[in-house]
C-alpha cells in the first residue's frame, strides 16, 4: 500500500499563465507534460462511493494503470489517503490490495462494476526541492470531467509530497497563495465526477459534529476541531460566488465565529501570539459579510409576516419592503464582491500552516493512548465553567433590562453553546439541557433580530411620516412576541445556571 500526501489548490483559467511564470515553477524550465485519460468505475447503486472507495483506470501514453484510493479526512486542501496502483491488463485485479477489508469489498462489487464518468486533462509536472530532505511535485492539471454529455472544467494545482512532512506542502502553498489566486479544495476529481453523474448542486456546508476523543491532548483536539471549521469555511467560500443562495455566505460567517470561539476555548493550550493574531484576522474576515444575514432576516422574518389594516398602511409597508429588498440585494452583491478567492486562499493556507506548526510537547509521550487525557478533561471543565459563569452574570443583569443587555446575554450563551458542541464527546449525557439551551438561544436571537431591524427601519424611514408610521407598526406587530420570548428565555435559563454545571467531562 502506498500513501498519497497531497495538497490541492484551484485557480481560475485566467491565472494559468501567471502560475507558470511564478518563480517557484519557472525554476524548472522543462516540466514533464502528459495527457491523462481516466475512467471511473462503480456499481449502478454506487456501492464503492458509499464505502469511500474510488476505482479508476488511467491511460498515460502507452501505459495503462489501475488505481484504488480510499477517502480520508482532509482540510485546507491537504489530504493523506491510502493508494494502490498497478498495471491494468484489461480486467480488474485486486489481489495486490493489502488491506483485507478493502480487498473484500472490491471483490464483492467486482461483478457489477461499470464505467460512470471520465476525466481527460493535461498535466504539467515540475519538481521543487527547497531544502535537503524535501521534494514536492507540482502538477498543473487542466481539462474536463465528462459524464453523459455534460462536462465540468478541471483547473488545479496539486502539490504531492515525495519527501518531507505535510507542513512542507502547507508552507509551499503559503508562498504560492501570497502571489496567486489559489483556493484550497478538498474535492477530489472522483467526488466532482460523482456529483456530475448524480446531477447534484452543492449545498451550503454546516458545522460538523465534533470528532475529538478523550485520549487526545488539548492541541490534538484543537487541531481536529480547527480542521472541521476549515472544511466549512473553504467549501462555502468556494461556492458562494457562483450561487444565489445566501446561506453560503451565512455559513462562511458561522465558520469564522466558530473558529474564533475555538481559539478562546483552547487559549490556555495555545501560544498567545498564535491565538491573538488569528482571532483578529478571522474577526476582520467575518466583518466583510456582516450585514447580509441581518437583511435576510429582516425581509423574511420581520417584514414578510406583517399584514396591513388599510390601503394607506399597505402602501407604506410595500414601500418599506421595496427598500429592504433593494438593500438586501445590494448587500448580497457586495458580500460576493468582497469574497475575494485569492484573499480567502491566503487566509486558509496561512491558518492551516500555523495550526500544523503548533508545538505539542505532550503528544505521543503516553504509550497507553486508550486512557483519557486529563489535561484535556481539565481544560474542558474549566472553560465551560468559565463561560457558564459569564452567562450567569449576563443573566442576572438582563432581568427587566434593555435589549442591549439581552444581546450581551445571547452572545455569552452562544459562546457557551459553541464550547458544548466542540467538547460534546467528552461531556456526560446532558442532551435535554443542551436542547433547552438551543431553544433559549433561538428566543433571544429573535429579540435581537427585532431590535436590529427596528433600528434599521427607523433609519430608512428618516423624516418620511408614512414610512415612520410603517416602521412603528412593524415593530409594534412583533413587540408582544419579542417580550414574551425574552421573559421565557430568562425563566428557562435559570435552572440551567443553578448549582453544578450539567456539562462536565
Amino acid at each position: 500500500m502506498g500513501q498519497e500526501v497531497e495538497l490541492k489548490l484551484c485557480f481560475p483559467r485566467t491565472a494559468l499563465a501567471a502560475l507558470r511564470r511564478h518563480p517557484i515553477l519557472a525554476a524548472d524550465t522543462t516540466p514533464v507534460v502528459t495527457t491523462l485519460d481516466n475512467t471511473y468505475f462503480d456499481t449502478p447503486d454506487l456501492v464503492l462511493k458509499k464505502l469511500g472507495i474510488a476505482l479508476r483506470t488511467r491511460r498515460r501514453g502507452r501505459s495503462l494503470l489501475q488505481t484504488v484510493k480510499c477517502a480520508s479526512d482532509s482540510a485546507g486542501g491537504l489530504s493523506i489517503r491510502p493508494e494502490w496502483e498497478q498495471a491494468w491488463r484489461g480486467s480488474f485485479d485486486f489481489s495486490a490490495i493489502d488491506a483485507p477489508r478493502i480487498r473484500k469489498r472490491l471483490l464483492r462489487a467486482q461483478a457489477g462494476l461499470t464505467p460512470l464518468f471520465s476525466t481527460r486533462f493535461r498535466r504539467e509536472t515540475r519538481r521543487h526541492r527547497p531544502q535537503d530532505g524535501v521534494s514536492i511535485l507540482l502538477m498543473i492539471d487542466t481539462g474536463e470531467i465528462r459524464c453523459q454529455g455534460r462536462a465540468e472544467p478541471i483547473c488545479e494545482l496539486e502539490l504531492e509530497l515525495e519527501q518531507g512532512a505535510p507542513l512542507d506542502l502547507l508552507l509551499l502553498a503559503c508562498r504560492l497563495t501570497a502571489d496567486l489566486p489559489l483556493l484550497p479544495s478538498d474535492a477530489s476529481k472522483a467526488e466532482r465526477g460523482y456529483a456530475l453523474f448524480l446531477d447534484q448542486e452543492p449545498e451550503p456546508m454546516r458545522a460538523e459534529r465534533s470528532a475529538i476523543d478523550a485520549t487526545m491532548t488539548p492541541v490534538e483536539a484543537f487541531r481536529t476541531l480547527a480542521h472541521s471549521c476549515v472544511r466549512q469555511w473553504q467549501f462555502n467560500a468556494a461556492h458562494a460566488a457562483g450561487s444565489e443562495n445566501p446561506e453560503f455566505i451565512h455559513q462562511l460567517r458561522v465558520s469564522q465565529r466558530r473558529l474564533r470561539s475555538l481559539l478562546r476555548i483552547f487559549r490556555p493550550a495555545l501560544p498567545a501570539e498564535f491565538a491573538n493574531d488569528w482571532a483578529e484576522r478571522l474577526r476582520r474576515n467575518a466583518n466583510r459579510f456582516g450585514d447580509a444575514r441581518d437583511l435576510d432576516v429582516l425581509c423574511e422574518e420581520i417584514l414578510a409576516p406583517v399584514t396591513s389594516i388599510d390601503d394607506l398602511q399597505a402602501e407604506a409597508l410595500s414601500r418599506m419592503q421595496e427598500i429592504a429588498r433593494a438593500e438586501r440585494d445590494q448587500t448580497r452583491s457586495r458580500s460576493v464582491a468582497d469574497l475575494d478567492a485569492a484573499e480567502q486562499g491566503r487566509l486558509l493556507t496561512g491558518f492551516m500552516a500555523a495550526v500544523h506548526a503548533l508545538p505539542d510537547p505532550v503528544s505521543g509521550q503516553t504509550p497507553a493512548r486508550s486512557k483519557p487525557n486529563m489535561a484535556l478533561r481539565r481544560l474542558a471543565n474549566r472553560r465551560i465553567e468559565r463561560l457558564r459563569r459569564r452567562v450567569r452574570e449576563r443573566h442576572d443583569a438582563a432581568h427587566g433590562a434593555t435589549p442591549e443587555h439581552l444581546h450581551e446575554l445571547r452572545v455569552a450563551l452562544k459562546q457557551l453553546r459553541y464550547a458544548i458542541d466542540f467538547l460534546a464527546p467528552l461531556l456526560r449525557d446532558s442532551g435535554k439541557r443542551t436542547k433547552a439551551l438551543t431553544r433559549i438561544q433561538n428566543d433571544l436571537g429573535f429579540v435581537n433580530d427585532l431590535d436590529v431591524a427596528c433600528q434599521r427601519l427607523g433609519r430608512w424611514a428618516g423624516e418620511d411620516p408614512q414610512l415612520c408610521a410603517a416602521a412603528a407598526f412593524v415593530c409594534g406587530w412583533h413587540s408582544a412576541r419579542s417580550a414574551r420570548l425574552g421573559k421565557r428565555a430568562l425563566k428557562a435559563l435559570t435552572p440551567l445556571l443553578a448549582g453544578r454545571s450539567p456539562w462536565r467531562a
